[in-house]
């Protein structure tokens, strides 16, 4: 009997065992990239979902284990005060922390009840692992709190405000502007992003680079023409290799397919989405707690929000042409990228300047040299990519999108360095862990 006992209260604990592992929230951000990608977010947007899903997931872990890490509140851009715990209550603050990633990403993206399915089986699953009902019920409540703090906060980010903003117009009978580009020759993505409140630049402008190079198709002396025509030779001349790293950081959450009168959508994880998925593998790697990861995640999510309004301040003060419409128009009308062209100014480049500000934030977290294996792509159908460190996949992300022939590589070289700027800020601004 006294064995029975001891098994049956064994057996309670495992929801513990269950809820507390970092794959389950590795999982939940999984969940929420694919309804992210589901939706066709653009990536700018998509770093939005993100980001506060796990800026709330942080917070309900910051409330439990306020020894090791410390609110944002306070640090982030019109961030105030947020609820405290009951102490008396029996919450896990890990399913807390669950429940708000859940509830806050459901609220940032569309259908309403988008992750209740899988919040739904992740709450069965901890049950049937012995999950008391009033810690459930505490954890839930405290999670609700955290939740309507952050969702509140969220709706003072001028997003809502800048959708019905005034549209680009495009100027197609100015040399050098952007114009849409084929085979959708969508309108521009996002052009008042840069109006949103920034994480924690003091505005959009904190950080400018140098202006592009001067438009000069004709001189081809000129350092424009000479960029554009790298591209142009090294697109024509891709090798396996190049052509696997252009198509690794791809990263087009809606690609449109065209063969003759036959057109059809592809979507993937968008760069932010990838990201996330960076983490979650660096996470596995370094063997983190539940705690340390939604700090990851948290600290990741905010350096790429961040990158984003400050490019999107850039594209949108310079407004430049793609390779693709240069080349088509004065060079060679028939050439083509190997990678569709994003619907959005040239100058500089979102991808590289997230994928940077990145790399920063997660060598502060897991330090540099680490080296790690970036699976994320495989369920696209597209095979591994190692790297020695974060700083080493952004920098081969810079090349990426110049063999993919969207980008010139001296707007690469730039974006690089703008991101490493916005994440090194992030990093020295935020103090999370203590």
């Amino acid at each position: 009997m006294a064995c029975i006992v001891l098994y049956s209260c064994k057996e309670k604990t495992e929801y513990k065992t269950y809820l507390h592992d970092t794959q389950l929230l590795t999982n939940t951000v999984h969940e929420l990239n694919t309804v992210v990608m589901g939706n066709n977010f653009p990536p700018m947007i998509a770093a939005r979902n993100y980001t506060y899903a796990a800026i709330a997931a942080y917070e309900a872990i910051a409330a439990g284990y306020s020894d090791k890490y410390q609110s944002l509140a306070g640090q982030l851009n019109g961030l105030k005060n947020l609820p405290k715990p009951d102490k008396s209550q029996p919450i896990d603050y890990e399913l807390a922390s669950l429940l708000t990633y859940i509830k806050v990403g459901e609220s940032v993206t569309f259908p309403e009840g988008s992750m209740q399915r899988y919040k739904d089986s992740v709450l069965n699953i901890a049950r049937e692992k012995g999950l008391p009902s009033d810690i459930e019920k505490a954890s839930q409540t405290f999670a609700d709190s955290i939740s309507a703090g952050i969702i509140r906060w969220a709706k003072k980010d001028n997003y809502l405000q800048t959708r019905g903003a005034e549209k680009y117009t495009v100027m197609a009978d100015v040399p050098g502007r952007w114009v849409p580009t084929p085979p959708m020759y969508a309108s521009a993505v996002e052009p008042h992003w840069k109006e949103i409140r920034p994480m924690v630049l003091d505005s959009a402008g904190l950080f400018l680079p140098p202006p592009p190079p001067v438009f000069n198709i004709t001189d081809k002396n000129s350092k424009y023409y000479q960029e554009v025509m790298s591209v142009k030779n090294a697109g024509d001349s891709l090798t396996d290799e190049q052509k696997h790293i252009a198509e690794f950081w791809d990263d087009n959450p809606f690609k449109m397919n065209v063969s003759g009168h036959v057109m059809f959508a592809s979507k993937k994880f968008s760069p932010p989405g990838h990201w996330m998925s960076v983490i979650g593998i660096a996470c596995k790697k370094a063997n983190y707690d539940f705690a340390a990861s939604t700090y990851a995640f948290a600290k990741t999510s905010i350096a790429l929000f961040d990158a984003f309004i400050e490019c999107w301040q850039v594209k949108y003060t310079y407004n430049t042409i793609r390779p693709e419409t240069v080349i088509n128009k004065y060079i060679d009308i028939n050439w083509r990228p190997y990678l569709q062209t994003p619907a959005f100014p040239e100058y500089t480049c979102g991808h590289s300047t997230c994928s940077s500000s990145a790399a920063e934030a997660l060598t502060s977290v897991f330090g540099d040299n680490f080296s790690y294996t970036d699976s994320t792509e495989l369920e696209f159908g597209i095979k591994n990519r190692s790297f020695k460190s974060f700083r080493d996949a952004a920098i081969e992300n810079n090349w990426a999108r110049f063999y993919g022939g969207i980008h010139l590589h001296n707007s690469c070289i730039v974006s690089t360095d703008m991101g490493k700027k916005v994440g090194g800020y992030v990093v020295d601004k935020l103090k999370m862990k203590k």
